[in-house]
């Protein structure tokens, strides 16, 4: 079943001077304003400035954790690896590479002693993949970490700035049903690229999306201001009948106001996957 969560961090003014960050003082808060805000799940961040205070590290932070997940009805079944935005694979030296690789193993562990099943491997912005080398540089690192994974039962996604033909030739190479797609819609519509096309080449093997909406070769703005197609995205996904989660990473409003402005968000796409769930139904009938 399809939930509608949040990236953590988002229900809190942001922390640092930092856009998307895990908010190390108050990440507890956010499974209260989550509810509150009416949404089901909170995706979590692992990132480098934060990985000393991150719960996800301990047996003691996972079930705290658990335990206001409980307490809130709001699951944590995925987590951004943005760790790896940071602390690049596709420019490391050998040794850095090999560090890198078992890290990520490390977190597949831990994610699966904390019942995440979905894990966001980001390769966008300063990780994107640019050059063929690079690439067999993603795919050897894949192979390796792929069947730890799968015997866990997490699902890997890839966000990528790869377009269409690409990202599917990428996931050819890599036939495992672990390996999905994290689909953006606004780095997307950023990118210029079509969303029926996207469909078309990996349409199936999107297992998360990111709700948010952008200008054509710029940056966030509210939902249904940009040129994100959102309603084609959604009429699209319920054609192929996914199932996945949606996660808003939509552009920030007033300071202070987070939860208002996520219900805000939360009531805008509920009527979007509405009217597509309708358009499907009609498609069939």
């Amino acid at each position: 079943m399809s939930r509608i969560g949040i990236m953590q961090g988002r229900l809190l003014p942001p922390q640092g001077g930092r856009f998307q960050c895990f908010p190390k003082e108050r990440w507890r808060e956010e499974f209260a304003f989550a509810s509150a805000a009416g949404l089901d799940a909170i995706e979590w961040i692992y990132d480098l400035q934060g990985a000393d205070a991150n719960p996800v590290a301990t047996d003691d932070g996972i079930a705290e954790m658990r335990a206001l997940s409980r307490k809130h009805g709001i699951a944590v079944v995925s987590i951004d690896a943005d760790y790896f935005k940071d602390r690049l694979f596709v420019t490391a030296p050998p040794a850095e590479f090999s560090e890198l690789t078992a890290h990520l193993h490390w977190l597949i562990g831990r994610c699966h002693l904390a019942g995440i099943t979905r894990i966001v491997l980001p390769f966008v912005d300063g990780s994107r993949i640019d050059t063929p080398e690079q690439l067999t540089r993603v795919v050897e690192m894949l192979r390796c970490v792929l069947p730890s994974a799968e015997e866990g039962g997490l699902e890997l996604d890839l966000e990528t700035s790869l377009d269409p033909e690409a990202l599917a030739g990428l996931l050819g190479r890599l036939p495992y049903p672990m390996l999905k797609v994290n689909y953006d819609s606004g780095n997307s519509a950023s990118l210029g690229y079509d969303v029926r096309q996207e469909l078309a080449a990996y349409g199936k093997r999107i297992g998360g999306l990111h709700i948010k909406d952008r200008i054509r070769g710029g940056g966030s703005v509210p939902l249904g201001t940009g040129n994100a197609d959102i309603p084609t995205l959604l009429a699209g996904l319920a054609e192929i009948e996914y199932s996945g989660d949606y996660v808003f990473e939509a552009a920030r409003g007033v300071p202070g106001e987070e939860v208002a402005w996520a219900r805000q968000n939360r009531a805008f796409l509920s009527r979007l996957l509405e009217q597509a769930k309708l358009a499907a139904c009609g498609s069939v009938q």
